[in-house]
Parts: structure tokens; sequence; C-alpha cells
């Protein structure tokens, strides 16, 4: 399946040599993510979704780092590269996002033999359990070349739990061997089954050496001068929260890739990935670099997501790196906050298995809230991977007064249902989900004179050290969650509780003297956090409708301080839009720079979470998909001025289109609505975008 040209995404440049403080490539399908090395056959780092253990310093459970399936080692005459790194050289690495395949090039010389050495390394999306990699080298002389895979598990912490070399009950072994993992904690266990190709004739060697070691393959022979021989790895690697015998059923699955073969796997991974960029965000007149870096953010939001996957994605996707791993792997608000309303219309199904982690552990979250004496359904603040439950280490005072936490994760729910009118889905998933936080909401706020309610000693979307009363963006949207449940109770013909409707009528965000939305009580702007624009939140991405001149105030108060909050994670790539809403062109696009374009540093088109010229002593952590999702859906939604509901596309437009200065029209030619392909156009300048339905026969 050919890509369109309007579809082919503009892939990053060509990174050469060492890579000194920036990121190692990030390679993803949803359910495994691997970081790449320069050195491919050098181990990075892998993370499969759902494998959790217990963190070694800070004793709560974090996604656990895996066995890094495709590392090995070449040997020219019986001098080994990984014994002496100094005899290699780093050539370049090129990344293809279209079909999200890495080729590495290095070139290793030792006994007056030059050997040229080049790696493809990919995912498999329709195999999720599976990672390839083919090895070509080409000497410049007749030599010995002998090269070794074995799965790496040096520097990580955990213990192998059984290895295999045959298959029970099989004469011949359905491949190189399995092993089974165990996390530090025994938290969870990773089975992982690898198999090796090499060129006809040869001579294989397996090194039981005690069942205690990883499998290990060495294949050895005689290369010509000038001819390519090509080794290959698949590996297939699941987690125990898939299936009780992980490595037993990474056989399995292992063994149905092995049908297709490495060819059969990649083309298969090229048509999915062909699929998905049906869906590109086309920036028509904003310039290369912009539609650059709109491809990167749409290509890792969607390489980190998928159906397959058990324990839905970490602000960091399945991505880490030795120098940070301060959010632990854990699933936080911040997906269903930015990044499942999008894939909602992108790839339906993964978006589903992000709130699929949350349905499957509704008793964790029901138990969350008895826990602080309070009914319904309270969500935690860093979920953990394996269990749902509340994992944020030491006091976790982010963990008892981050309420808004619920807000975002059941307003996903209900903007899933919406969109793709999933009416089983609604029933049994999203209406739990909303009911319960109405339920939590009214047990939480305190009643006051008059039909008053307030929510006190909360915390809020800005993270303050101090809690405060009435977070505007906290209050909004929960009411906007109670009408919700009014609603879906009216509809499906349930007794909705009476305190509910009161609460909607009684909680309200606190307003300045002079019309604008206050950020909570008593705000002030020179505040720790005072200029986060956290009410405007409610206006976009929620589109909770406040009167007009409250709008115009309140847009122009927090967009007046922008300077004081870019910089920072999540909220900063919404301002672009805001700006928009007020009809300034030239400040839309000074904010795409500043609250997007200068986060995106280093190696690969990685959007990290903080900007390093803002941040001393910085450290490159990304690719960050609170900022990544933030960008996207102010993109398509808010700059399309598109409010996702229940109805036809053709409803979905409710303001007038306004792009930065230069921008012409926002195109894309698949978005999933109802089941049904629509696509979008929305020109500068236009009473309304276009979004209809799309016939692909």
């Amino acid at each position: 399946m050919p890509l369109a040209p309007e579809h082919r995404p503009i892939s990053p440049p060509p990174e050469t040599g060492a890579r000194e403080r920036a990121l190692p490539a990030y390679l993803s399908n949803g359910l495994i993510g691997l970081r790449v090395r320069e050195n491919p056959l050098r181990a990075g780092m892998c993370i499969v979704s759902g494998f959790a253990g217990e963190h070694h310093e800070r004793h709560v459970e974090a996604a656990a780092t895996a066995p890094y399936p495709l590392s090995g080692d070449l040997a020219i005459e019986g001098v080994w590269m990984g014994d002496q790194p100094e005899l290699i050289e780093l050539i370049d690495q090129t990344y293809d996002f279209a079909t999200g395949e890495l080729l590495s090039q290095l070139r290793f010389r030792a006994c007056d033999t030059t050997l040229d050495v080049e790696a493809l390394t990919f995912c498999s999306r329709t195999h999720p359990s599976v990672v390839c990699q083919e090895i070509t080298v080409v000497a410049d002389r007749a030599v010995e070349l002998t090269w070794c895979s074995r799965p790496d598990v040096t520097n990580i912490r955990g213990r192998l739990l059984r290895r295999r070399l045959g298959t029970p009950g099989e004469a011949e072994p359905v491949c190189d061997g399995t092993m089974l993992w165990g996390s530090y904690g025994d938290t969870t266990s990773c089975g992982l089954a690898l198999l090796t190709e090499a060129p006809d004739g040869s001579e294989r060697v397996q090194h039981p050496w005690h069942d205690m070691e990883p499998v290990s393959t060495t294949y050895r022979l005689g290369l010509a001068k000038g001819r390519p021989a090509r080794f290959r790895q698949l590996a297939s690697l699941l987690p125990s929260v898939m299936h009780h015998q992980p490595d037993v059923h990474a056989l399995r699955l292992l063994a149905r890739a092995k049908v297709l073969g490495f060819e059969g796997l990649r083309r298969s991974n090229q048509e999915a990935w062909a699929a998905i960029w049906k869906s590109r965000i086309r920036l028509v007149g904003a310039g290369e670099r912009w539609q650059a870096l709109a491809d990167a953010g749409f290509y890792y939001l969607n390489a980190s997501v998928h159906a397959a996957s058990p324990a839905s994605t970490s602000i960091f996707g399945l991505a880490t790196w030795k120098d940070y791993h301060y959010y632990y792997g854990h699933v936080m608000w911040d997906i269903d906050a930015f990044a499942t309303p999008l894939l909602s219309v992108i790839q339906p199904a993964a978006a589903e298995s992000l709130l699929d982690f949350r349905s499957r552990h509704l008793d964790r979250t029901r138990y969350n809230a008895r826990m602080q004496g309070l009914e319904g359904l309270r969500f935690p603040w860093e979920a953990a991977p394996s269990t749902g439950e509340e994992a944020t280490p030491g006091s976790g005072e982010g963990a008892t007064r981050e309420d808004h936490v619920s807000l975002h994760v059941a307003h996903a729910f209900a903007f899933f249902s919406d969109v793709t009118g999933d009416e089983p889905f609604r029933r049994e998933h999203t209406w739990p989900v909303v009911s319960g936080v109405a339920d939590w909401i009214v047990s939480r706020v305190v009643a006051g004179a008059d039909g008053r309610y307030d929510w006190l000693d909360v915390g809020g979307a800005a993270e303050r050290a101090k809690a405060i009363d009435n977070d505007a963006l906290t209050n909004m949207l929960a009411v906007d969650i109670l009408r919700r449940a009014l609603a879906m109770a009216a509809e499906l013909e349930f007794a909705a509780p009476p305190l509910w409707a009161k609460v909607a009528d009684g909680l309200k965000a606190p307003i300045r003297s002079d019309g604008a939305i206050a950020s909570h009580d008593g705000h002030r702007m020179n505040e720790e956090q005072g200029a986060a624009p956290t009410p405007l939140m409610a206006l976009f991405p929620y589109w909770i409708a406040v009167d007009a001149d409250c709008e115009r105030k309140t847009l122009e108060l927090y967009l007046s301080r922008w300077q004081d909050y870019v910089g920072a994670p999540m909220l900063a790539a919404f301002y672009p839009v805001w700006a928009a809403w007020l009809g300034d062109r030239d400040l839309a696009l000074k904010l795409m720079e500043e609250g997007y374009g200068l986060y995106q540093t280093g190696r690969f088109a990685q959007t990290l979470e903080y900007r390093l010229d803002k941040t001393e002593g910085g450290v490159a952590a990304g690719p960050f998909f609170a900022n990544i999702g933030a960008f996207l859906t102010m993109l398509l939604f808010g700059l399309g001025g598109l409010r996702g509901g229940p109805g036809e596309p053709d409803s979905w437009p409710r303001r007038g289109v306004v792009l930065p200065t230069g921008w012409t029209a926002i195109e894309c030619d698949r978005l999933w609505i109802q089941g049904r392909p629509a696509s979008l156009r929305a020109p500068h300048g236009a009473a309304r975008a276009e979004l209809r339905w799309r016939d692909e026969g």
C-alpha cells in the first residue's frame, strides 16, 4: 500500500556519529518500546506495556526494564566488536517515520579488515509482541565472521526465572529458545522468545552454559569479499498481565510471526503505517518546519499506542532513559486529557485500549475514594501499570489533592462514546465511569449558603505546592461532568440522584472584579504558577461555554502573561489556539514557537517535557505526550474550530477558522467518526471548517 504524496510524512534528517547528551532513537508499536543506540548491536533499553516491578529506591510499583531482545556482537577472526568498541566508527542513523523503521550504519575495523555493518530495526504493528532486526555486513576481504545473538540483561533489575532452548514435546524447536524474566520485587514477569536466522552454510552453535543464562546463539561463516551476509532476529515479548505463562505464549506468537518471516512482517508493518498516515494533519502554507513538527508528534503518539496495550501508555510512552525515570512509567491524567480524545478519531481501537486500562481497574478506583471517606470513583494521580492502584511515591501529596484527574478521565470516556457512536461501550463502560465520578464529585464538595457548593483544599492542573480553594478548571469541568451524567441518566432511563443537579447548579468558578475567570479563590498573578493558564483549558480543549465578554477577558488576561509560563510542560502548546480565538494571527504564530517549537531538540525530532533554554541543568526527557497531544489537539480541534460530539460531522465546526500568520488551511483526509471516515478542510477565514463523510469505496 504505497503512500500518497499528501500522506507521506517528513522524516527527520539522518544523525551522524555519537549522540553525546541527546536521547537515543525511540521505536515502539504501543506494546513494546525500544531505545536503540547508535550501535544497535549494543543493548539499549526495552519497555513492555504492563511489565512492572518495585522501584529500587522509592519502593512503589513502576514500569520495569525488560531484557533487551535485539542485542548481539560481531567478530572478525575472533576479535569481538563488543570487546573493543574503539575499533567501531559510527556512521549514521536514518529514521523513516513513514514506516517506523530505523536504519543504523557503522564500520568495524580489525585484523586488516573493514566490515561495513547496516542494521534495520522496527517494531511490528500487525504482530505487536514482535520486534525485528536485520543486520547486513560486507567485508573488504575474505574473512572468518562470527555473529552472536543474545538478549542482554546487564544492568537491569530482576532475575531469570526460567530458560528453555527446546520446545517441550516437539522434536524440533520452534525457535532458539525462551526466557521468563521476573521483575525486581516479583511484581510481574515478562516472557521472551527469540528466533535467529543466518546465511545458508553458517555453522550454528548454542551455548547452554547453565539454565540460568540468557538464550545465546552463535553463527560462524567464511565471508567472501564484497558479498553481503544477512543475519536476522525476531523476538516476541509479552507481560504476565496478558498471559500467566508469558514465555510459553510468546513462543506461540513468535511461531505465528515466523510463518510470515522478516520480509512479510516488514511489509505488513509498512501497510499498517500507511493506513495510519491517511490521518496525517496537513498544515497548508505553514512551511516545511511546522509540517515536520506536526508529523513527528503524530508519529510518536501513534507509535506509542496500540489496541494490544494492557497498561495504557505513560507520559513518555514506552520510552525512558537512564537519566530520567521520575514518572516511573505510571499512567497519568495527561494521557486521558491530551491523547485519548485525539486518538478517538485517528486510532479508535488504540484509544479504547487506553480507556480499557481505566475500566479494568474500577474496583481499585472505588477503593481509592472509600479510603478517603468518599463515594463513587476517584482515579489515581499516578496509576500503577499492572494494577491501576495509586502508586505515587513518598507522602503522595498529589495523590490526595489533585482531584481534577477523575474529571479528565470521565471526559475522555464521554468524548470517546460521542465520537465513535459505540452504544455498547457507552452503556457498559462510559456510564459506570461518568456516574461514578459524579457520585464522587457530590461527596467531595462542601455545601454552603444559598445553594452554593465549594471545592476546598484542592490542587489543580497548575500543580502548585500549596492547596487552594475552588480551582476554576476543576469546578467548571466537574459541572460539565455532572451535566453529562444527568443527560446520560435520562437517555438510559436511570434515576439520577437529585444532588447531581443541585451541585451542578451551585458549584461555580471564581470570577475577578474585571469579569475574567480567576484561577482560584484569592488568585494573584505573582503567586507560584500564577500565570498558569488553567482556566483557559475550560474554554479549550473542553469547550465549556461562558458568555462572550467573560471569554474574551479571560483569554486576554492569561495570554498577557504567556512569557511567565512558557517553558513549563502541557498547557503551553494550547497558547496558539487561544490567541487565534482572539483573532491575533501574529501572536498565534509566535506562540507556536514559544509554546511548542522550542521544546523540540536533539536527535529525531523528540519533543521534550521542558524547554532546556528555560530549565537550568535540565535533562532531555521525551517524547513527552502531554505536549505532543496538546499540540496535535490544538491543530485539529482548536484551530479547526471543531467540537467533537455525537452528531453528524457537519455539526462539529463551531467557530470561524483563524490560523497563524501565513498559514492558509489545515487538512486531514481521514478522521474516524461513528465508525465511518470523514475528511476535514479548515481554510483560514472560513466561517466554519468543512467536515464531511468520505467515500473510500
